[in-house]
């Protein structure tokens, strides 16, 4: 392999350039291509979305929830752009037309067969760095749903089924299906 080609580094304007309909993430100037989402993906999604947005309105809270896709540039740099599956900004300086700029409070990633490694590895150690609080990996597969508080530094486990508590708002709790 030809050793510029190995450390060649992309940025935002190489996800920008992409082929209309193709979607890619870049983390630390590496591109990840983007599979298109499932059915069952879709509906976990619109389903968990949907709840959040529900809980928001009834409590009158101030954070926004933005599903995929939806731009989040995590660092102040040209060389992290993710599109979480969930993204809850409680923060509204961080929201412009173009996406959030900084870390959500709160990403919800669901598992796709071609992501994993993605999802349990990279983005999640990503995630902790940029000082996003809360962040769940959903695995249809597994039916699980893995949730780390980033401050409390604690990781639990949930089966689908179980009431999951989000740490961002107390007592409110979902049940993902």
């Amino acid at each position: 392999m030809d050793v510029a080609r190995k450390l060649e580094s992309y940025t935002i304007e190489d996800i920008y350039a992409l082929p209309d309909g193709e979607r890619a993430e870049l983390i630390d100037g590496k591109i990840y291509y983007m599979a298109p989402p499932s059915t069952r993906h879709q509906r976990l999604l619109n389903f968990i979305n949907t709840e959040i947005n529900l809980y928001i309105r009834e409590n009158k809270g101030e954070c926004e929830v933005f599903p995929a896709p939806f731009a989040v540039y995590l660092n102040k740099d040209d060389k992290n752009y993710v599109e979480p599956d969930i993204s809850v900004i409680c923060d509204k300086d961080k929201i412009t037309d173009k996406g959030c700029n900084g870390a959500p409070d709160w990403i919800v990633e669901i598992i796709s067969p071609g992501n994993k490694e993605m999802d349990y590895f990279k983005k999640l150690f990503k995630y902790q760095a940029v000082g996003v609080r809360e962040y769940w990996i959903v695995d249809p597969t597994k039916e699980i749903v893995m949730v780390y508080r980033f401050e409390k530094e604690t990781m639990e486990e949930y089966s689908f089924g179980e009431d999951v508590p989000v740490g961002i708002y107390e007592g409110f709790l979902i049940k993902v299906q």
